[in-house]
């Protein structure tokens, strides 16, 4: 599973990615992030919105594009509030901490003197606990990592930039403006379309426009000031083309 993170609006947005739903299982994710970050005890983060989907290739503007359309975008998504520990519960877990590490210098003091058995059930007990350890301390330091970058600054909205630039427009790209706004506009009809059609026909119609507004995204010239993100909704549009004709043969499957 791959994880990507940004602080936006004074929310952490987290992007979970998998080739398959077996391990985007929502309630089993949420629960495990909600851990992670509650041990990590960021400072001045509360919510966090947790987002999942199938693994794509579009990876610069996600934020935008589940901004836009998440039903179409998105598995689902989730918010959560993030609990602060006061400063009585963060004495007692130190105080706890302590006395668990002492109790564990005292047993080991006292085994030294007795023979220890051999028991292969414990061995592999121990070696799969250090697996998990191992993995999940993975797992919290690339979280850690990600979290710290983001609240630092060290990780940039690739979304804000893009909109800023895009507020800009030169004489020169006016042509190729004219084809990204009308790719835009039949791309938002095409997604309509796509939550109230039935029929094969109506299929095949939202095929075409996505064809269309992928053609036309590939027309932007590259000297234009949203070009790389013009050839990842090419590609995008294109994607969406295929999955309209998939359903327009479901469609004239079931009128059969």
């Amino acid at each position: 599973m791959r994880t990507r993170a940004i602080y936006h609006d004074g929310v952490l947005q987290i992007l979970c990615e998998a080739s398959t739903l077996d391990k985007l299982e929502q309630s089993t994710l949420v629960k495990q992030i909600q851990q992670i970050l509650e041990s990590i005890q960021p400072r001045n983060l509360r919510k966090v919105n947790i987002n999942s989907r199938i693994v794509q290739e579009q990876q610069l503007l996600w934020l935008e594009e589940i901004i836009r359309d998440p039903e179409n975008q998105l598995l689902w998504s989730e918010e959560i509030i993030l609990e602060q520990p006061n400063i009585f519960q963060k004495l007692i877990k130190n105080y706890q901490e302590q006395k668990t590490e002492a109790g564990k210098i005292h047993l080991s003091k006292t085994q030294l003197s007795k023979p220890i058995p051999i028991n292969n059930k414990s061995k592999n007990y121990a070696w799969n606990w250090r697996l998990f350890s191992l993995s999940l301390s993975l797992l919290l330091l690339l979280l850690s990592s990600i979290i710290y970058a983001v609240l630092n600054g060290k990780l940039q909205n690739p979304w804000l930039p893009e909109t800023t630039s895009s507020l800009t427009p030169t004489a020169k790209s006016s042509n190729s403006e004219d084809s990204f706004t009308i790719a835009v506009r039949i791309a938002n009809q095409a997604s309509d379309a796509g939550k109230i059609a039935k029929t094969s026909t109506q299929w095949l119609e939202i095929a075409a426009n996505w064809q269309r507004a992928s053609d036309l995204m590939a027309n932007v010239s590259p000297s234009h000031s949203r070009y790389q993100e013009a050839q990842i909704r090419t590609k995008l549009y294109k994607k969406y083309s295929e999955a309209a004709q998939k359903e327009a043969e479901k469609s004239k499957d079931v009128g059969m």
